[in-house]
């Protein structure tokens, strides 16, 4: 998986040093699938998010050809791509409860067959949590999981993409090591991806704040699981400290990252074609998701990212 194969929608702008940005952010689904487009292209988004279905419910409403005919319309009609599914809150690749499990499986294999016919690149998923199982046998019982939905969805184009956790409770992911091994666990291995989450990877205890802390944190990521497999970022601020591991998202520069932290971010030369996606608090208006957008475009410096190259 190249990321020269993704090619943005995005427009370059007339000076010869700018490069896209694919920003955007969680759109609401309320009203349909296709509205999420409509909200985003509204405030200016050049990638976004979205659920497929209702995000507290196992079974959502049938997602129809219309819906898939119109989202893709407006889709094409528009500048944002590529677009993240969030898959629903409620699945636990790894739950011990036998019941909950097998709705789990059931369910992101549905959110798949929804991406699938929406014709969506990436469903980011959380890992799972072990809930008291131990860590070991979660990470054996995410790899089943998804290996029994491959089989199911032989042939599909959108990719697995296992998100960063903060580590909060049991949850699995919140440390490189341990996607790598639910990756090397899984078949087909060419359908699995990363996204990381700024706020996630901060509190599980990586400094993404210093210069120094940033390099290291993504030659850890190259080492251990490869930039090849990085997707997608959430760009969220934290309300809590390094290595607080307590999952609690922050607008942009409002938070113990900071502007500093998110400049490295959007000015590193090797995520310019990886979308970058808000998953900050907003009302319906989006005025929220504007602002930090605003602020995060106004941390873009070609003359940073020019001096950013030599860790290429």
């Amino acid at each position: 998986m190249k990321n020269s194969q993704r090619e943005p929608k995005t427009k370059k702008t007339s000076s010869n040093n700018a490069l896209p940005i694919l920003l955007g952010a969680h759109m609401s689904i309320a009203g349909g699938v296709p509205t999420a487009v409509e909200r985003a292209k509204r405030i200016g988004c050049t990638t976004m998010q979205m659920f497929v279905k209702n995000n507290n419910q196992w079974r959502g409403k049938p997602l129809t050809v219309e819906d898939a005919s119109t989202y893709k319309k407006l889709l094409s009609e528009s500048r944002i791509g590529p677009v993240v599914v969030h898959d629903t809150y409620l699945i636990n690749l790894c739950a011990v409860n036998k019941d909950i499990l097998q709705k789990s499986r059931i369910a992101l294999k549905d959110e798949m067959d929804r991406c699938e016919m929406l014709g969506v690149e990436y469903l980011n998923f959380y890992p799972g949590a072990h809930m008291g199982a131990g860590e070991e046998d979660g990470i054996k019982r995410i790899a089943e999981s998804l290996n029994l939905i491959h089989d199911q969805t032989k042939g599909y184009r959108v990719k697995s993409v296992l998100e960063t956790t903060a580590g909060q409770g049991t949850a699995i992911g919140y440390r490189f090591e341990q996607l790598r091994e639910i990756i090397d666990l899984v078949e087909q291995r060419d359908r699995m991806a990363v996204c990381v989450d700024t706020c996630h990877v901060f509190v599980a205890g990586y400094d993404i704040v210093t210069e120094k802390g940033y390099q290291q944190t993504f030659e850890e990521f190259d080492a251990i699981i490869g930039l090849d497999r990085l997707v997608a970022f959430h760009v969220n601020d934290s309300k809590r400290e390094i290595g607080s591991r307590v999952d609690r998202h922050e607008h942009i520069g409002k938070g113990y990252i900071g502007k500093k932290g998110f400049s490295f971010l959007m000015n590193d030369p090797r995520f310019v074609n990886i979308p970058k996606i808000l998953e900050t608090p907003k009302g319906e208006d989006m005025k929220e998701d504007m602002m930090n957008m605003r602020v995060l475009r106004e941390l873009v410096k070609d003359g940073e990212r020019q001096r950013l190259k030599k860790y290429r």
